[in-house]
């Protein structure tokens, strides 16, 4: 399992070994809070929706049963810890599974108390991404040797920021409301083509909205870091326990400091258009396990 870093546009000559691969920081999907109603198919209620929900391609999430057992089960994709949710009665891991995945079997493996180790398996399908083509400052592109120091740095330290675990409640709800309204600028999975040259596959999504809206944290969460950085320009992070993180770019500012605990719907920064941005917007993005995962399965709609 490979660690995603924030900025997934650099040219391919500056690309990072396989151990700390870049990450895309910019996007999002503008649809209403709330829980969705049941479903019914002919005419039967279905099940609730669950959170998030499941979709076996790049860049999405599987949800594994892991089955009984008297207290948590630790799970792994690779080395890195996976998230897993439930009770005694069942317990269910939630993976991210990575943009650069190839179509096939994968798997997890599960640690159970006074149980062997095991490996749940599953299959991730082909999923084809649209492009999109931007111009925005040549700077951007090719970096400068000073600019170049400087995404170096950052990088380092961000690869730090998103190895953050903590606990989560095996009863926690991960529903997420979007963080700001406006229209969806962006899909996550897009592929990128900035200026004519090609970069890694767009991991956020985007929400066109005007300079100082305020953004909402979607979830309860603690902020773990905050700064201005080279491409994403404002950014604030939060982590919602069990390596679930949630990261805000772009910002014009923002009005919390690292330490500070929010409940879902409080306020944490204003859109912006800093950093690499054709405008103002905010680029959402939902990390699993180390993973940039879509935030649309997150939200209802």
């Amino acid at each position: 399992m490979h660690m995603n870093l924030p900025f997934s546009d650099l040219p391919s000559s500056a690309a990072l070994n396989r151990r700390s691969a870049v990450l895309g920081a910019l996007g999002l999907l503008a649809l209403p809070a709330g829980a969705a109603a049941p479903a019914k198919k002919n005419n039967k209620p279905q099940a609730p929706d669950v959170w998030p929900r499941a979709s076996l391609v790049p860049g999405g999430v599987a949800r594994l049963s892991l089955g009984p057992a008297a207290t948590r089960p630790k799970a792994f994709a690779g080395d890195v810890p996976v998230l897993v949710l439930g009770d005694p009665i069942e317990w269910t891991a939630l993976v991210g599974i990575p943009l650069a995945t190839p179509p096939g079997e994968a798997h997890i493996s599960v640690r159970a108390e006074g149980k062997p180790e095991r490996q749940i398996a599953y299959t991730v399908a082909p999923k084809q991404y649209r492009e999109q083509r931007l111009t925005v400052a040549p700077r951007r592109v090719d970096l400068s040797p000073e600019d170049q120091a400087r995404y170096n740095k950052e990088r380092d330290h961000l690869a730090g920021v998103m190895a953050t675990l903590t606990d989560l409640r095996s009863d926690a709800a991960l529903q997420m409301r979007v963080p700001v309204p406006g229209r969806r600028s962006s899909s996550f999975g897009l592929r990128r083509v900035f200026n004519g040259q090609s970069r890694n596959p767009h991991s956020g999504m985007d929400i066109a909205a005007g300079t100082g809206t305020p953004v909402l944290a979607p979830l309860a969460g603690k902020v773990i870091d905050t700064g201005d950085y080279l491409l994403p320009g404002g950014t604030v992070w939060l982590d919602h326990g069990g390596g679930l993180l949630t990261m805000y770019c772009h910002l014009s500012r923002w009005d919390v400091k690292v330490g500070d605990v929010l409940k879902a719907g409080e306020p944490l920064a204003a859109v912006g258009a800093t950093g690499r941005v054709t405008g103002p917007h905010l680029h959402w993005g939902v990390m699993l396990n180390r993973t940039m995962v879509d935030p649309a399965l997150f939200v209802a709609g």
